[in-house]
């Protein structure tokens, strides 16, 4: 008895083609920690951010919820603003000044890795 209509089609659609899935492992790290010098502006009216300064510094955490943390710890230990905070992709951008934004992510790292134990990365950027 034949299969369904197109089902052999579509199994030789796929032969020798990998399927990826990305899922999130637990565990406390710091993927991402980037910071951008002096961007063009389009950059910034794209990322709604209209009062323009000197610099953007952009985290990736996980767990996602880090970025709350991140959020408070950048804003404190620095004159930069929170641009954007997701708490469900663990995003993170902020922004002030070149030194103020290096001086963030400095302490945002130094918290959740040296204080909290997250796994660290190296700093990008310019």
């Amino acid at each position: 008895m034949a299969g369904f209509e197109g089902e052999e089609k579509k199994d030789t659609a796929f032969k020798g083609k990998q399927r990826v899935i990305q899922e999130f492992v637990p565990g406390r790290q710091v993927t991402l920690a980037h910071v951008i010098a002096n961007p063009v502006p389009d950059l910034y009216k794209k990322l709604g951010i209209f009062d323009v300064t000197g610099a953007i510094g952009i985290f990736t955490l996980t767990p996602s919820e880090a970025a709350i943390i991140a959020g408070d710890v950048a804003s404190k230990a620095a004159q930069v603003r929170i641009g954007f905070v997701d708490r469900f992709s663990g995003s993170l951008l902020v922004y002030g000044d070149v030194a103020a934004v290096k001086a963030a992510v400095d302490a945002v790292l130094n918290v959740l890795c040296t204080r909290m134990g997250y796994t660290p990365c190296e700093v990008t950027g310019n």
